[in-house]
């Protein structure tokens, strides 16, 4: 595994929805770095890979309400506990849950494991609110998944907050967890 600028010369192998990815932080004039790697599907299978991103690695929940009508992804630091009763109380929403894979896959075009803040540029609807724990915001870079789990991305979170959610038309509230 090794750190490298930008997207991957051969995507002849590449989901479509990672491709997706790359054309739109490319068509932003968005500097990133990428490391490819084996599937990972939890924060413990990504430290090595943090680690090597040298970011704030964020936990990126997918949630929702109990009725399934209000959907929110969080960006927490990955080593941060996440405790549904806190962030119900900031945002007015009780009975937050973990949102099913259909949800997932219809709002953002991820599936499990997959989970990223980029997925948001497949919200068209703007039916999902994007919640940044206020650490995030500390630092000056966040590591991702391209909305697959085979590869990670190093972002700078200026980029994130002025260039990608204007470009993906979503705003986003800040959290304190």
């Amino acid at each position: 595994m090794e750190r490298v600028l930008g997207r991957p010369t051969d995507v002849s192998e590449r989901k479509e929805k990672e491709i997706r990815v790359y054309d739109l932080l490319d068509s932003l004039k968005i500097e990133y770095e990428r490391i490819d790697h084996e599937e990972l599907n939890t924060m413990e299978a990504c430290a090595k890979v943090d680690e090597m991103l040298d970011a704030v690695i964020c936990k990126n929940l997918f949630l929702c309400n109990r009725q399934k009508t209000n959907f929110y992804l969080l960006m927490i630091p990955g080593d941060k506990k996440f405790l549904t009763k806190d962030l119900s109380a900031q945002i007015g929403s009780a009975r937050l849950s973990f949102a099913d894979a259909e949800s997932m896959e219809r709002l953002i075009d991820i599936t499990p494991g997959s989970v990223s803040v980029l997925g948001l540029m497949n919200d068209h609807d703007n039916a999902v609110q994007l919640l940044i724990d206020e650490d995030v915001l500390k630092g000056e870079y966040f590591g991702c998944h391209p909305c697959v789990n085979t590869s990670s991305l190093r972002i700078k979170l200026e980029d994130l907050i002025h260039k990608i959610l204007p470009a993906v038309h979503h705003e986003y509230r800040v959290v304190k967890l």
